[in-house]
């Protein structure tokens, strides 16, 4: 009892002690001046082709583990000929791209609605198979049941055709939608960025978001943009947010695979308020939900900004992939509980017949969606709108 007392009494020098440890491992270099020249900084393409060999859990079981050998860097420029832009002028609005996109959910709705309306009256039966419909689109039972009683009020035993339900289970699925339909407001504090963090599974799209982000705000927003690498695992991920740096005009800041990534995070902030950047969005390694110590490790980083300013950071993005279905819903009440997430990004909405698991997911836990992606290219990655979401998703028009 007398050691636990003791070690509790000297709590306080022992974090400060680990966060020296923390933000300046042994064997790190300092900072170093950006560079603005198109080759430096960048990992060449005989290295990443050895490192990606490597995954998480070969780094884990090393003896020793790869130190940075250069600190943090400014990349400007990259060579993005492999990586053109998709054009879509010819493809409509966003309405008919996130139509298209849904397309996949709204036939397999269409399908459903077809199926089971073999007469004209709602009643009992038909409503348990338009359930079992929404189940199928990942509603999630609870979801679904809810949508469903709220639909049938006042409709129980009348005439409905096809094209009433589908306007019908729209509005329902757009009033769950709606108070959880926030697009992301940038609002920088009078002193460094605005800083927002992104995080999620293993291949949810969190580097190819954040990205996005960066791009929208620099040309969109007219913001000044840092990308800190906080993903040291993985060497193609500085390759892929460098491209997107160069074409949106923003900066990356990244250390070597295996370096400590909360200091990655760390010293980007500092290098954002010295230059009065207005926005410093950070990319984080993907985790899954189950794993403790990898959890951990996104903790690190929160704690470590949190250091700087207890308000940091001051968007926590949960990166979600449309295609897990109702994991989903374990990655959000994980994710949530662990880094308090502040907001939802669900993408790859294109390549799924399960959207309907952002009405589970906006019924369940009420945490706002800021946007949703639908395909690969910037214009592709929007903010939320509730009703052209569930119209979308019905297979209406707007």
């Amino acid at each position: 009892m007398v050691f636990w007392r003791r070690k509790k009494n000297i709590r306080t020098q022992e974090e400060e002690l680990d966060e020296q440890e923390l933000l300046h491992p042994k064997g790190e270099f300092e900072l170093k001046k950006p560079i603005e020249s198109q080759e430096d900084g960048l990992i060449s393409s005989e290295v990443v082709q050895k490192l990606s060999m490597f995954d998480k859990n070969d780094l884990n079981d090393l003896k020793i583990i790869p130190t940075p050998i250069r600190g943090l860097e400014i990349v400007s420029e990259v060579d993005d000929d492999d990586n053109p832009d998709i054009d879509h002028s010819s493809e409509g609005g966003w309405f008919s791209r996130m139509a298209k996109g849904l397309g996949k959910t709204a036939n397999k709705l269409s399908k459903g609605l077809t199926d089971i309306i073999t007469k004209s009256k709602l009643d009992q039966d038909m409503l348990d198979e338009l359930e079992e419909v929404l189940i199928a689109a990942d509603l999630g039972p609870k979801t679904a049941a809810k949508v469903i009683e709220e639909f049938s009020k006042d409709r129980f035993g009348k005439d409905i055709s096809e094209e009433e339900i589908r306007e019908a289970l729209a509005d329902v699925m757009a009033d769950i939608l709606a108070p959880v339909a926030f697009p992301l407001k940038i609002n920088k504090p009078e002193k460094g960025p605005y800083v927002i963090l992104t995080c999620g599974v293993n291949g949810a799209g969190k580097t190819t978001t954040t990205g996005k982000m960066a791009k929208q705000y620099t040309e969109e927003l007219g913001l000044s943009v840092i990308i800190a690498a906080a993903d040291t695992f993985r060497a193609a991920a500085v390759d892929q947010l460098a491209v997107w740096a160069k074409r949106g005009g923003a900066k990356i800041y990244f250390k070597d695979v295996g370096a400590d990534s909360a200091s990655v995070a760390f010293e980007a902030y500092e290098r954002a308020v010295e230059e009065n950047t207005d926005v410093l969005v950070i990319d984080t390694a993907g985790r899954l939900q189950n794993k403790k110590n990898l959890m951990e490790e996104l903790k690190k980083i929160v704690r470590v900004l949190k250091k700087k300013d207890e308000n940091l950071p001051h968007s926590v993005l949960l990166v979600l992939d449309s295609t897990t279905g109702q994991n989903a819903y374990s990655q959000v009440e994980t994710f949530k509980k662990m880094v308090d997430v502040t907001g939802l990004v669900v993408t790859k909405l294109d390549g799924s017949a399960k959207g309907g698991v952002l009405i589970g997911l906006a019924d369940q836990f009420g945490v706002p969606v800021h946007a949703i992606g639908v395909g690969e290219t910037v214009d592709d990655l929007r903010p939320f709108n509730a009703r052209d979401y569930a119209r979308s998703l019905m297979g209406l028009d707007s």
